[in-house]
C-alpha cells in the first residue's frame, strides 16, 4: 500500500491529499529515510511523522484497504508520540 493512503485509511492523518502533502515536504520518514507518497509500506516499518516541534513514531502492525473508523488504530502502534525534537 502506498504511504499517503495508509496515513488516510489509518487516520493518522486526516485527508489524503494531505498527506501526499506532508510526504513530498519531508516531513515524514520510514525505517529512518524520507518518503515519497508513492513509497511502498509493509507490515514492521517504523513510521515517524514530523510536526513542528512534536514526533509521532509508529509501527505498521497490520495493512488493510477499507477499515472502520474505531478500527483504525489497530493498523499501527504508537512507539513515541508528541516528543519535542
Amino acid at each position: 500500500m502506498r504511504l499517503d493512503k495508509f496515513l488516510k485509511v489509518s487516520r493518522l492523518i486526516k485527508r489524503r491529499t494531505i498527506a501526499k502533502e506532508a510526504c513530498n515536504s519531508g516531513i515524514i520518514s520510514i525505517n529512518g529515510k524520507t518518503a515519497k507518497a508513492s513509497t511502498e509500506i509493509s507490515i514492521g516499518d517504523i513510521i515517524e511523522i514530523r510536526f513542528g516541534e512534536k514526533l509521532t513514531k509508529v509501527k505498521v502492525t497490520e495493512i488493510r484497504e477499507h477499515v472502520l473508523k474505531k478500527e483504525a488504530c489497530e493498523m499501527y502502534e504508537v512507539m513515541q508520540q508528541d516528543m519535542e525534537l
